[in-house]
């Protein structure tokens, strides 16, 4: 069973400000987007950036077999969300953007204002595997790409750019721990025997703090002597499996030139040890054809591939 995660950039139809110019460039898109995910050929899939549910049907109809997908119903600003592709049928346990209790607003500009829930939703499902019940989480958190008032993407000076940073930084934060309390729901203090995944575009990397939140109680990584030994976090630790992913495929992203892993999947316990590979792109592909981007995504608005690559993991039963 291949479980897989990737940032689908921009799904949109064409005619509005941020997806295609015209329906040639679209079906560009969803071609070379189909022909990934059909040669992936994923069980499950976690999908972000979806622009419009309409779109996404679009690109269902140009794959293969039977295919259930679900959307959450708490996009971001500019409509996009977050979402499940995948073979077996999918229960929705969880389509929530709240922080958790305890969890207090963060700011968001100079102006003070504060945000209450996250950017966009959390989705959470349920699917029947021949190992039995799988869940999964999806997400998508805030981006590093700084945005400024007045829709800028360049800050007027240095001052600025580190505050705007700091606000991006307080909110992925917020999101990270929203989620990890949704893993803890899933997880129900029986990680080491429910299969449970969480998934996305994190928007940072492994040793990032935010991604760290995810992992719930330190120790026992992958590579680590603790791995093998049974410990009492197994019950409520999650797995990165950017450590099975070969070193020359760990990055997700290009931006400005430096290879990035921002896009992750972490397991549960007894799931992780079913791992039998992992990596980025396509398996056996070993490359990885992606663009380096730019502070500005205005530039991206038109391209037919995704600036992310998949992230997939292999987990035998």
């Amino acid at each position: 069973m291949l479980l897989g995660t990737w940032n689908l950039e921009n799904l949109y139809r064409p005619g509005g400000p941020f997806g295609p110019k015209d329906k040639a460039t679209y079906e560009s898109k969803l071609a070379a987007l189909a022909a990934v995910i059909t040669e992936l050929d994923p069980a499950l899939l976690g999908v972000q950036e979806v622009g419009e549910p309409e779109a996404l049907r679009d690109l269902v109809g140009m794959l293969e077999g039977d295919w259930h997908t679900v959307l959450s119903a708490h996009p971001d600003g500019r409509g996009i969300r977050v979402g499940f592709l995948g073979r077996p049928e999918l229960r929705v346990l969880a389509d929530t953007n709240a922080f958790p209790a305890g969890l207090r607003p963060v700011q968001e500009d100079d102006s003070g204002a504060q945000v209450p829930s996250a950017g966009r939703g959390f989705l959470a499902v349920e699917a029947a595997t021949d190992s039995g019940p799988l869940r999964l989480a999806v997400a998508h958190l805030k981006s590093k790409l700084l945005s400024y008032p007045d829709n800028r993407f360049f800050p007027h000076d240095e001052g600025e750019r580190a505050r705007y940073g700091a606000y991006a930084l307080y909110r992925r934060a917020a999101e990270a721990a929203t989620l990890r309390a949704l893993a803890d729901d899933l997880l129900d203090g029986d990680g080491r025997e429910r299969d449970v995944a969480v998934l996305g575009d994190m928007n940072d990397e492994v040793q990032a703090a935010t991604t760290q939140i995810l992992l719930g109680p330190p120790g026992s990584e992958i590579g680590t002597p603790g791995y093998d030994r049974p410990d009492q976090g197994d019950a409520a630790r999650l797995w990165d499996v950017a450590p099975l992913i070969p070193p020359e495929e760990r990055y997700s992203r290009i931006n400005s030139g430096r290879r990035e892993l921002i896009d992750h999947i972490l397991l549960s316990h007894r799931l992780v040890h079913r791992v039998t590979a992992a990596g980025t792109g396509l398996p056996g592909d070993g490359t990885l054809r992606l663009p380096s981007v730019g502070p500005d995504p205005a530039d991206r608005h038109g391209e037919a591939a995704s600036d992310h690559a998949p992230v997939w993991v292999r987990v035998g039963q």
